[in-house]
């Protein structure tokens, strides 16, 4: 078995390159696979360790002053959900060209406590899904706002345009998404736009699943790892989601198999094994197809180099018709 840790923390970090080295040092004798950003301002990561290194791993970094206070969200697996060890830097550990103060943004808010303010939501208060909108179509929670946004950059024109729609003085924002890190940055955009009452769900809907299981929960939850989606606790989910060609309920994503255009999207099995993976007909014809093969719970296409015989790639897709 391995384990899923997913954590942020928010703290100065004077060299992010030294802590990239440090990383990928102690990483090394550990049986992990994970996926890492390392800015100025803190650190970002999702990874699944052995059961007997995982602990290990949390000790060291705990062991760090910087990132004694990092609250894990641990899940159990059958396998690693990342390919490789990836640790990059990032300028910001939330993508969007600006920087608000982190020190105006939103109350933390407990899971426990937020199924308490969903129970007695007005009309003032309005509840919005920050995350994408390829995320919360395959779940989010009952009532909520949830955006257009495909990537982590629209959020300040979001932003406005909530600010123009609602009254920022008399409206309480109730804002959640994954894990929790890009309300603490969302939080503070919307303090600075002029909402006063602002409140963040701490550690994201993970954690809430953890605490509370899915109530006032639809759906499942997008995770980006290999796994795609995963029900929010062991209680039964509700599937809310369709396939984009014949509408059939389905929670199924998959990246499209052309590598050039790589656009991710809900498909049934049937549709999916019919376009051999592809979002669309015209990327069908692609001649950088990768290989389809037919799998209950498909984990994302790869990168070309990846697949080791390119030839090899080329002709079973041209065998299926993907390659003309």
């Amino acid at each position: 078995m391995k384990q899923i840790l997913v954590f942020y923390c928010y703290t100065e970090i004077e060299d992010p390159h030294l802590e990239i080295k440090k990383h990928y040092k102690f990483l090394k004798n550990l049986d992990v696979k994970a996926r890492i950003y390392i800015a100025y301002n803190g650190i970002n990561a999702q990874m699944s360790l052995s059961e007997e290194d995982a602990p290990i791993y949390m000790d060291w970094l705990k062991s760090d002053p910087r990132f004694s206070s990092v609250m894990f969200k641990k899940d159990p697996c059958h396998e690693h959900v990342f390919p490789r060890v990836t640790i990059k830097f990032r300028r910001q550990l939330v993508a969007l060209d600006l920087m608000p103060d982190l020190k105006k943004r939103g109350e933390l808010v407990p899971p426990e406590k937020w199924k308490k303010m969903l129970e007695e939501r007005d009309e003032n208060t309005i509840l919005i899904d920050v995350r994408n909108d390829y995320e919360s179509e395959i779940g989010h929670f009952e009532g909520a706002i949830c955006s257009s946004l495909k990537t982590f950059r629209e959020f300040p024109q979001y932003a406005d345009k909530l600010a123009r729609e609602k009254d920022p003085k008399k409206t309480r924002v109730m804002m959640y998404c994954t894990g929790g890190i890009r309300c603490e940055t969302y939080s503070a955009l919307l303090r600075e736009k002029g909402f006063e009452e602002v409140y963040q769900l701490q550690g994201g809907v993970i954690h809430y699943g953890h605490k509370v299981g899915n109530q006032y929960w639809k759906g499942k939850l997008f995770v980006f790892d290999d796994r795609l989606s995963t029900p929010i606790s062991d209680q039964k989910h509700e599937l809310i989601s369709h396939c984009r060609f014949c509408d059939k309920k389905s929670d199924t994503y998959y990246n499209c198999a052309n590598m050039d255009c790589n656009e991710l999207f809900l498909t049934c099995p049937d549709c999916a094994e019919k376009r051999l993976g592809c979002c669309s007909e015209k990327c069908t014809k692609s001649k950088r197809c990768r290989p389809f093969v037919k799998e209950e719970r498909p984990k994302p296409f790869r990168k070309w180099y990846h697949y080791s015989d390119v030839k090899e790639v080329i002709d079973r897709g041209k065998s299926c018709s993907c390659g003309d």
